[in-house]
């Protein structure tokens, strides 16, 4: 099937955009002309074509969409720090354009739309699919709420959409969980929230996959919205710490109750909101603290009944996977 992946000079997107080519798929991916691609120089030229462009502009959606008989929306801010610009931007303006778009592609079969479990809010236990979306104020938050939002509106004059929200997710490229962490263990900056003693809710990146290319193929997952998540119930502790160990650094000696956490947090990010020029970003952000401080282990159970979702890459694995990448990126930065 002739498909446009979206997002695919990032972690997610890219990992997907391979998969598909080596399963035989001809593969469109609108990328920036500053995007590198140097990750997907594996895949045949006979399989990968690449659209210049971005989600805001209407002539390059219209040309990646053009042939496209599945969409795979997987671009998306997703930092734990931005521009209120940059969220609206990417998450909210960009997922109307190519709906808009979507929408006039004529042949196609479906719309799969990457979201996320923060759209329920952090809440203290985590919920099923049919669980409260709730914007708690956080740009992220609410702007992958409301790209939802138009999702289903395209749903409901026509367009086939699946939704799916994964939760943690790490692996080989992967910077918020791997390459970010990596760093503040290096520097033995990295804290944990409550002992770490939350479940991270891990999915590793192949699984995710597999699971976004089985809701693409079944005819009964239109219409539908699916957690993600491998359901392994491990915390943050244990997670970073095998990380750790991996990399040969120490685990980290910084813990911090959820209240205080928060309460550093904002007066970090205080700043930034008062002074928008100001450089950089705060060491400490309210998004993190929900997401290490709040369990993240969203039931699956929908996934693995109706999708057959098997985590095929067990977290073992999927650490060992994530350590040799990150050595062989220290090799190569040496090397240079």
């Amino acid at each position: 099937m002739p498909v446009l992946v979206t997002g695919a000079s990032g972690f997610l997107g890219g990992r997907l955009a391979e998969v598909l080519a080596s399963q035989g798929e001809q593969v469109t991916v609108l990328a920036r002309r500053s995007s590198d691609l140097r990750h997907l120089s594996a895949i045949s030229p006979h399989r990968l074509r690449v659209v210049r462009g971005d989600l805001t502009d209407r002539e390059s959606l219209i040309e990646a969409v053009r042939d496209a008989t599945h969409i795979f929306h997987c671009a998306a801010a997703s930092t734990d720090w931005a521009s209120t610009e940059v969220y609206f931007g990417s998450n909210v303006r960009g997922t109307e354009m190519l709906l808009a778009a979507a929408v006039e592609a004529r042949q196609l079969q479906r719309f799969i739309h990457v979201s996320t479990t923060d759209i329920y809010g952090y809440p203290v236990v985590p919920c099923a699919e049919t669980g409260e979306v709730r914007d708690i104020g956080l740009p992220y938050n609410r702007t992958k709420i409301l790209a939802e939002e138009a999702v289903w509106r395209a749903s409901s004059e026509g367009l086939p959409v699946t939704v799916l929200r994964p939760a943690t997710i790490y692996g080989p490229r992967g910077k918020a969980f791997v390459t970010d962490f990596a760093e503040l263990l290096r520097k033995g900056q990295m804290a944990y929230v409550s002992g770490g003693r939350a479940t991270g809710g891990f999915l590793y990146v192949d699984n995710a996959v597999d699971a976004i290319i089985a809701a693409a193929r079944s005819s009964e997952t239109a219409g539908q919205v699916y957690n993600l998540s491998d359901g392994t119930g491990a915390s943050w502790k244990t997670y970073v710490e095998a990380l750790a160990a991996g990399l040969g650094f120490k685990p980290p000696w910084i813990n911090l109750s959820f209240g205080a956490a928060m309460a550093i947090a904002s007066a970090m990010e205080a700043p930034y909101r008062w002074m928008r020029r100001l450089p950089g970003r705060p060491m400490l952000t309210r998004h993190a603290v929900f997401l290490l401080g709040r369990d993240q282990e969203f039931p699956n159970s929908k996934a693995r009944a109706e999708l057959g979702f098997v985590s095929r890459v067990s977290m073992d694995e999927g650490i060992a996977r994530s350590v040799e990448w990150v050595k062989n990126l220290e090799m190569s930065s040496l090397e240079i």
